[in-house]
């Protein structure tokens, strides 16, 4: 089974909850899913320091584990956590899969790069399955 590190912006419960669509379409084709803010949490309340290695570090052992990258590809630019996770991932040869959410923004020409000059980009979570059953 492959497992696959959903990245993407974690602001608010819309991103959230798209996210977790997400994992639910790659659940369901049998892969295994981590969830940043599903499995290693969220940084709420206090700031510390300690919170913050601990979400890094159990980020980074999930990104290293992973063999696929699946980022959500949304806002006025790619979410700058988003962005190191997807940088991390192509320098370490994983497959990447965007999914804009049909964004009305035109991405940025080198991330749109590293998606195999956009081919391994999708518009929606109905794209994202259909990608999938491809392969």
């Amino acid at each position: 089974m492959k497992y696959v590190y959903i990245a993407g912006p974690l602001f608010d419960d819309h991103e959230r909850q798209y996210l977790e669509e997400i994992a639910l379409v790659l659940e369901n084709n049998e892969f295994e899913t981590f969830l940043p803010h599903r499995d290693a949490g969220l940084v709420e309340g206090e700031f510390t320091d300690k919170l913050r290695e601990d979400i890094f570090t159990t980020d980074i052992e999930a990104l290293e584990k992973a063999d696929i990258v699946v980022a959500l590809l949304t806002g006025r630019d790619i979410d700058s956590g988003t962005a190191a996770e997807i940088g991390y991932a192509y320098a370490h040869k994983k497959e990447l899969i965007g999914v804009s959410a049909n964004n009305i923004k035109v991405l940025n020409t080198f991330v749109w790069g590293l998606f195999d000059s956009g081919k391994k980009i999708v518009n929606d979570i109905n794209e994202l399955e259909e990608f999938l059953g491809a392969k």
